[in-house]
C-alpha cells in the first residue's frame, strides 16, 4: 500500500489533539521586554489532570504531574536546560573514589514554602524516606542502593550505597521535604512556586515563591488549566483564554500558526514513542513475530502520516537527547520489508488461512499514539496481519496495562527523570518491576549489570549501548519515534525554555510590555 493510498485511509479516522512530553529547538519566536519580577500572572492549558496524590516521592503515573511538580519542588540538585545537573539545596557535592559516597553541603538560606529553613535533618529525612530505609520499600526506586544518610554536621551529609554507582548524583534531583511531614498533609517544597490549591478536573493554582533562594519566578501567578479535549485547547488559545499551551500535535499547529497574535516554538519530546509489545504473552512471545511487526512498520511513513512529517526516528530504547548514550545507527535496523515480515509470520504459523490477531491498547487522551495507532494498523494490513485499537482512559491504562501487563500491544512514550542510561533501560530488565513488557534476556541482563557495576565512563557507556543493540536485536518492541514537541502561546508570553527532559520550566515565563 503506497502512502498516498495511506493518507486517503486515514484521512476519516485522524483526530485533532494533544502530546505529552519535552523539546528542543525554536521555529519560532516572540520579542519584547525582560519581564516583570514584580507580577504578573499566566494561565497554561494541560491535557490531562495530575495524579492524585502529589507526593513528589510517589506521583509517578503521569508524566505531566512532573512538569508542575518540578516548579514547586527541589532536589539537592536540578536539571539546567541542557541536561546538566547545578546544585540547588545542596550548595556542592563530593564523591570518593569508589564512588559509593557521596557527600553533600547544604546552602544556606534556603527556605521552604512555609518559611522554614531548610536544615540537615530535612534532607537526612526526605532522602531516608524516599529510599525507604525505615520500610525497606523505596518510594523512588532509584534509591533503593542507598544504604544510609547521616548528618556528619549542620551544613554536611553523607550518602552511604550499598554498591558503586557513578550515576548516582543524578537521582539526587528528588524533592527535599520538610522533616516528619507528609505531602498528602500539605505541599511544601523549596521551589520558586508554591503551591495554592488544586481542583481536580479543574485547575491547579500555584503563586511566587518571594523567599525563593534563588532567582525569583517572573509571574506572580500560574494557573495550569485541565482541558483534555485538543480542540477547545485550540479554541482556548485562539480566544486567550489559555496564555500558554504545550504538547499540541502538527494538525493544531497549522491551524494555528497564521494567527498573528501566537508564537509557535517546536522541540522534541525526549521520548521513546513505539509499539510496545507484551513478551510474555503469545503471540509476541516470539521473537519472529516481533521482528516481522518491525520489518512491516516503515517508521517514516508514521512520521509522515500521523505527524505531518514532524518527529525523530529511534531504533531503541534511548532519543537523541541523551548525547553519548544514543546509538543512531540502531534506527535502520529494520528497514521496511514486506516480504520479509510475511516470511516471519509464515515460519511463526500465521498466512492468509490463520492470520495474526491482536488489540493496540491506547490512551484516547493522547492523539498523537492514537494516530499513531491507526497508521500502524494500515500499515500491517499489507502483510496480512489484523490489529484492533483498544481505546482507554489513562487510569485504565495504567492500571490494566501497565500495572495488569493485561495487554497485547500498546503505544506510549517512555520518557526518563533523569539524563541516565539507566533511567531508560533499566526497566528491561528481567526482574525489574517496571518491565511491563515482559522482557527477559539473560544476555541483556548481563550487560546491564557490567554497565551499572563499573565506574569507567567509556567501559559504561560501551555496555548501556550493548544494552540498546539486544533491545534492537531482539525486537522487543516495534521502536518509532521521539515524536516532535509544539508549545504555543500568546504573542506577549515570552521566556519559555526547552529541556532535555519532561519538565516544565514556568519561573522564565512572563508577560511582556
Amino acid at each position: 500500500m503506497t502512502k498516498r493510498i495511506l493518507t486517503l485511509a486515514l484521512a476519516v479516522v485522524m483526530t485533532a489533539a494533544l502530546f505529552i512530553g519535552g523539546g528542543q529547538s525554536a521555529l519560532a519566536a516572540g520579542t519584547g521586554s525582560t519581564g516583570d519580577a514584580a507580577g504578573g500572572a499566566i494561565t497554561v492549558g494541560i491535557a490531562s489532570d495530575l495524579d492524585s496524590s502529589l507526593d513528589p516521592h510517589v506521583s509517578s503515573s503521569l508524566a505531566g504531574t512532573r512538569e508542575v511538580l518540578f516548579n514547586i519542588y527541589e532536589g539537592l540538585t536540578k536539571p539546567d536546560t541542557q541536561g546538566n545537573l547545578v546544585p540547588a539545596v545542596a550548595e556542592s557535592y563530593a564523591v570518593n573514589d569508589t564512588a559509593d559516597e557521596y557527600t553533600f553541603t547544604l546552602r544556606e538560606g534556603v527556605r521552604f514554602h512555609n518559611g522554614q529553613e531548610v536544615t540537615v535533618g530535612d534532607i537526612v529525612y526526605s532522602l531516608t524516606r524516599a529510599a525507604g530505609l525505615e520500610t525497606g520499600e523505596p518510594l523512588v526506586a532509584t534509591l533503593a542502593g542507598v544504604a544510609s544518610v547521616e548528618a556528619v554536621d549542620d551544613r554536611t551529609v553523607v550518602v552511604t550505597l550499598s554498591a558503586p554507582d557513578a550515576e548516582f548524583i543524578a537521582y539526587t534531583t528528588v524533592a527535599i521535604i520538610p522533616e516528619g511531614s507528609d505531602p498528602a498533609d500539605g505541599i511544601v517544597g523549596t521551589g520558586p512556586f508554591k503551591f495554592v490549591s488544586r481542583s481536580p478536573q479543574g485547575n491547579i493554582v500555584m503563586e511566587r515563591f518571594d523567599e525563593y533562594w534563588g532567582e525569583p519566578a517572573k509571574c506572580a501567578k500560574v494557573t495550569f488549566e485541565v482541558i483534555e479535549d485538543g480542540q477547545t485547547m485550540v479554541m482556548s488559545l485562539r480566544s486567550g483564554a489559555i496564555d500558554l499551551a504545550a504538547h499540541l500535535e502538527a494538525s493544531q499547529v497549522a491551524e494555528l500558526k497564521a494567527a498573528a497574535d501566537l508564537n509557535v516554538l517546536e522541540g522534541n519530546m525526549n521520548l521513546v514513542q513505539a509499539l510496545y509489545l507484551n513478551n510474555a504473552r503469545p503471540p509476541f512471545d516470539d521473537a519472529r513475530v516481533r521482528q516481522a511487526l518491525c520489518y512491516a512498520v516503515d517508521k517514516q511513513t508514521v512520521i509522515d502520516l500521523a505527524g505531518d512529517g514532524h518527529g525523530t526516528p529511534l531504533g531503541s530504547s534511548m532519543y537523541p537527547a541523551f548525547g553519548k548514550y544514543f546509538d543512531d545507527s540502531l534506527t535502520n535496523r529494520y528497514e521496511s520489508d514486506l516480504d520479509k515480515a510475511r516470511d516471519l509470520l509464515a515460519e511463526a504459523g500465521y498466512g492468509p488461512d490463520d492470520p495474526l490477531r491482536f488489540t493496540i491498547a491506547v490512551v484516547s487522551a493522547y492523539t498523537p499514539h492514537v494516530n499513531t495507532a491507526q497508521v500502524i494498523v494500515e500499515l500491517l494490513r499489507q502483510v496480512g496481519v489484523e490489529a484492533e485499537i483498544r481505546q482507554m482512559e489513562n487510569a485504565a491504562w495504567y492500571s490494566d496495562v501497565y500495572q495488569g501487563r493485561d495487554f497485547d500491544a500498546t503505544i506510549t512514550g517512555m520518557d526518563a527523570s533523569t539524563l541516565t542510561a539507566s533511567a531508560l533501560l533499566a526497566r528491561f530488565v528481567s526482574d525489574n518491576p517496571k518491565n511491563f513488557i515482559g522482557f527477559d534476556s539473560a544476555d541483556y541482563d548481563a550487560a546491564y549489570a557490567a554497565a551499572v557495576g563499573t565506574t569507567d565512563d567509556a567501559e559504561q557507556t560501551a555496555k548501556f549501548k550493548e544494552c540498546e543493540a539486544i533491545l534492537a536485536e531482539d525486537a522487543a518492541n516495534v521502536y518509532i519515534q521521539d515524536l516532535a514537541d509544539f508549545v504555543v502561546t500568546q504573542a506577549d508570553i515570552e521566556g519559555y525554555q526547552f529541556y532535555p527532559l519532561y519538565v516544565m520550566d514556568l519561573s522564565t515565563v512572563y508577560r511582556a510590555g
